[in-house]
């Protein structure tokens, strides 16, 4: 009734799918039973409720191990699915990153250069170049058609390289500048086209954990000094601090990160005609993904807390979100930022609400540390790996265990589900990736 009421209100022409709330209750079965009843209200009190869209397309619930990609000789530590989804990238810590065709699930090509374990890939948002960061301070660009290397290594820092972030396609029709961090604590900043390097970031005191390419142009930095830190990235000039948490932070999150990784890619991953209407499309579903408010930024870290942020606007944190009771490791927002997911060492996964950083429910079941989530492209399930070999899918709307895959032999360290949600992917200490 409620999906009627506002469809005819907005007077769409198709009916669109909404969800509910009354503060932070979700209405699934009806207003009575799931607000009402529960509060203590009355029939006869004003109640508001506010609606959100929710994505037009259904992906289905994982339920099987389609096939085991078998080929890497220790244990995988990144996965990493393009923009269009048609190949799946894994790094390991035999020095190789590989590709793999997701139309066969077979092996398409065995990129071999870095001289230790391989931690981190970034596709650019066109999904015309692959970039993978090593133990052994090298940044390596690739080039996945051709499946050779773009140029020789880029030998960016002095210690092992903790993230890479792309421009966003918007910003860069080109998609021709990234940034690298390190544990040596500068962020830098490059051409990838020229190869060289454009400015350094050298004021965190410590090693650079994490990094996040906001949609209106700043470069967001997280470090073990406890601090995250906002800069313009095309000056290089540092625009804010954000100082609140009491020990390293592990990670950072953008409200928009779904929609900058896949640039004029939707879950269609119908290819643009050219850099021009790619670059307007992006720009068109950042805009629509952004909505009126700034982009929000989420951060985590050996504290046991999440920070909430705008950094675009202001220092002060939007919310501080407690409640792990181990170091919180690494975190999430859904594609259409309702929902932020957290990885804890606590054996739990927290959501929280998107925007205003409440807390909305512990997703227990794993019986180890969870590692790494990842959110549908339809914002409606999450998956959570984890130590205990096992990979979980939660259903977002019951707030509860969809699915349990097994399969793996040992810790599972790296997931990912693919941008037009057909598939996911997972590997970890057993040397195999799972589809």
């Amino acid at each position: 009734q409620l999906q009627l009421l506002v469809n005819q209100l907005l007077s769409n022409e198709d009916p669109l799918p909404y969800a509910f709330h009354v503060d932070t209750r979700e209405i699934v079965h009806n207003l009575y039973a799931d607000v009402i009843h529960p509060c203590g209200l009355s029939a006869e009190q004003q109640i508001s409720i506010t609606y959100q869209p929710q994505a037009v397309f259904r992906v289905r619930s994982i339920t099987r191990c389609s096939s085991s990609l078998a080929g890497h000789t220790e244990a995988v530590l990144a996965v990493a699915f393009s923009p269009d989804a048609r190949l799946l990238a894994t790094a390991s810590g035999d020095t190789t990153v590989r590709l793999w065709d997701l139309w066969t699930d077979t092996p398409k090509a065995c990129l071999k250069g870095h001289t230790n374990w391989v931690q981190i890939l970034s596709w650019s948002p066109d999904g015309q170049t692959l970039a993978s960061g090593s133990m052994d301070k090298t940044i390596r660009l690739w080039d996945p058609k051709k499946a050779v290397p773009i140029g020789d290594a880029i030998r960016a820092h002095t210690k092992a390289v903790t993230s890479i972030v792309w421009e966003p396609l918007h910003l860069n029709k080109d998609c021709t500048r990234f940034a690298s961090a390190s544990l040596d604590g500068t962020v830098r900043v490059y051409n990838a086209r020229t190869r060289q390097l454009q400015f350094a970031l050298t004021s965190h005191a410590a090693g650079v954990t994490a990094l996040a390419w906001c949609g209106d142009g700043l470069l967001c930095s997280a470090s073990r000094d406890k601090s995250v830190r906002v800069w313009d990235a095309a000056s290089g000039k540092l625009v804010r601090s954000l100082d609140g948490h009491a020990h390293w932070v592990n990670s950072l999150a953008l409200s928009t990160a779904a929609v900058l990784r896949t640039g004029a890619f939707d879950h269609d991953a119908v290819a643009p005609a050219d850099r021009d209407e790619a670059q307007k499309k992006a720009l068109e579903r950042y805009n629509a993904a952004k909505g009126d408010a700034p982009e929000r930024l989420a951060s985590c870290s050996d504290d046991f807390t999440l920070f909430l942020w705008e950094p675009s606007v202001s220092k002060k944190p939007i919310a501080r979100m407690t409640g792990h009771m181990q170091p919180v490791n690494h975190i999430c927002f859904s594609p259409d930022g309702r929902f932020l997911a957290s990885a804890s060492f606590d054996k739990s996964v927290k959501l929280w609400d998107g925007r205003t950083g409440k807390f909305l429910e512990t997703l227990r079941g794993h019986v180890g540390a969870v590692y790494q989530v990842s959110f549908s492209a339809d914002s409606r399930q999450v998956l959570s790996a984890s130590k205990d070999s096992t990979v979980k899918a939660w259903d977002l709307q019951k707030r509860r265990l969809r699915n349990d895959l097994p399969g793996h032999a040992d810790e599972v360290y790296a997931i990912d589900w693919s941008p037009n949600g057909e598939k996911a992917a997972s590997a970890g200490k057993d040397r195999t990736v799972k589809m």
